[in-house]
C-alpha cells in the first residue's frame, strides 16, 4: 500500500503518467483494508483504501484502465451482472424452494449477482434460504427486480453506476415497504449498510450469520458434524463491519465440530484475492503466489478437513484455489449455512 501511496502522488504532480503497469498495480488493490490495521499513521491511515478508490475514479472517468476492468464495467452496464445473463434469470437459483415474492414480509433476502449467477454461490443461496425457511422466518426476495448492489462497481471506482446501482435498490426497497433486508453476500451486507444511507435508504440490515445466530437460542437445530473447521474471514464482514463473531458462534454451537483458528485471524485474515473488483477482473492472474492458494496453504497448517466461508466470493476464490494448490482430498471449502444444514440433517429433519 506505501507502494501504491508513492505512485498515486508522483501521478498526481506530473512526474508518472499512468503506464500499463501502473494502472495493474492500482487496480490490484483487493480493498480487504489489511493496510488500514497495520499503517502506523493514524491521520492517514483510515483514508488509505479511500485515497486508492478514488484515484480509480479519476482513471475510470477518463477511461484509461486495463481492459479488464472495462470489460467488467461494460458488463454491469449492459447485463446488470457481471456474468453477462439475462436479469430474468435473477430468482433462478430459488427455483423448487417455495420462496415467495418480496410482499411485506419481515425481510427481504437479498442474493446479490454472485449468489444469483455463480454455481457456488447459488448454492449457498438455497442453503440459507433453507434454513431460513425452517426456522420460520418471514422472507421474500425481488427475483429479477433485485439490481447489484454495487459495491464493487464502487470500489472500482465508476462512481457514477455505483451512485445509480444504489438509487435503484433503495427506491425499489422504499416501494415495497421493505425494512429489514438480509444479505448473502458481505459485498452487499457493506453497500446496504454504509452506502445506501446517503442515498435515502435507512434499513435494518444483517448479514445472513448475523440472523442465524439470532436464531440459535430456540429456532436452529444445529445438530452434529463431527469435523475439523478453519473459518475465513472475508474482509467485507470483518474488516470492514467489524463482524467476527456471528460466523464462529454458529459454528461453535455444533456439536462434534472442532473450530481451530489460521495463523492469521480476525482483523488480522488474509484476504480470498476477490474483493476491490478483483472477482471478476481477474488482474491478479494465476500462479502459487496468489493470495487465495496461499490462504488454502494456511487452512491445511491447522488440520482442518474444511474452510468454512461466509462470503460467495470467499468461496468461489478458494474453492479454485484448493483445486490449483491439487489438495481436494485434503480439505473442502464449505459455507456455514451448507455446515449447518449437513450437521442438522445427519441428526434429523431440518
Amino acid at each position: 500500500s506505501g507502494g501504491r501511496m508513492w505512485l498515486i502522488r508522483a501521478w498526481i504532480n506530473g512526474e508518472i503518467e499512468p503506464s500499463e503497469r501502473f494502472k495493474q498495480i492500482l487496480f490490484s488493490c483487493v480493498t480487504c483494508r489489511n493496510c488500514v490495521e497495520a499503517c502506523a499513521l493514524p491521520k492517514i491511515k483510515d483514508k488509505l483504501v479511500d485515497i486508492f478508490i478514488a484515484a480509480r475514479q479519476d482513471l475510470v472517468d477518463q477511461g484509461n484502465i486495463p481492459p479488464a476492468v472495462r470489460d467488467y464495467l461494460k458488463a454491469m452496464t449492459v447485463n446488470g451482472n457481471p456474468f453477462k445473463m439475462p436479469q430474468e434469470q435473477r430468482g433462478a437459483w430459488a427455483q423448487g424452494l417455495g420462496i415467495e415474492r418480496y410482499e411485506n414480509q419481515e425481510y427481504l433476502f437479498y442474493a446479490g449477482d454472485v449468489g444469483s449467477y455463480d454455481e457456488l454461490g447459488m448454492k449457498m443461496a438455497r442453503s440459507t434460504a433453507r434454513l431460513l425457511l425452517s426456522a420460520g422466518i418471514s422472507f421474500g426476495i425481488l427475483a429479477e427486480e433485485e439490481m447489484s448492489d454495487g459495491n464493487d462497481v464502487r470500489a472500482v471506482g465508476e462512481k457514477g453506476l455505483a451512485d445509480y446501482l444504489a438509487q435503484t435498490n433503495v427506491e425499489a426497497c422504499k416501494s415495497r415497504g421493505v425494512k429489514k433486508i438480509i444479505t448473502l453476500s458481505p459485498h452487499g451486507y457493506n453497500a446496504f449498510r454504509n452506502e445506501y444511507p446517503a442515498f435515502g435508504g435507512q434499513f435494518e440490515v444483517y448479514h445472513y450469520t448475523q440472523i442465524l445466530n439470532s436464531l440459535l437460542k430456540d429456532r436452529l437445530n444445529t445438530g452434529r458434524y463431527e469435523k475439523k473447521v478453519t473459518y475465513h474471514d472475508p474482509c467485507y464482514l470483518g474488516r470492514w463491519n467489524q463482524e467476527y463473531f456471528a460466523p464462529r458462534r454458529l459454528l461453535g454451537s455444533i456439536a462434534g465440530l472442532r473450530l481451530v483458528e489460521m495463523d492469521r485471524t480476525m482483523n488480522n485474515a488474509l484476504c480470498c484475492g476477490g474483493g476491490g473488483g478483483n472477482f471478476f477482473t481477474d488482474i491478479l492472474g494465476t500462479g502459487p503466489d496468489l493470495s487465495s492458494r496461499a490462504r488454502v496453504r494456511e487452512a491445511l497448517d491447522t488440520g482442518a478437513e474444511i474452510i468454512a466461508v461466509a462470503c460467495p466470493q470467499c468461496y468461489k476464490m478458494l474453492d479454485d484455489a484448493v483445486k490449483d494448490e491439487g489438495v481436494q482430498d485434503n480439505i473442502r471449502v464449505a459455507d456455514i449455512a451448507s455446515i449447518l444444514l449437513e450437521a442438522a440433517t445427519k441428526s434429523g429433519p431440518v
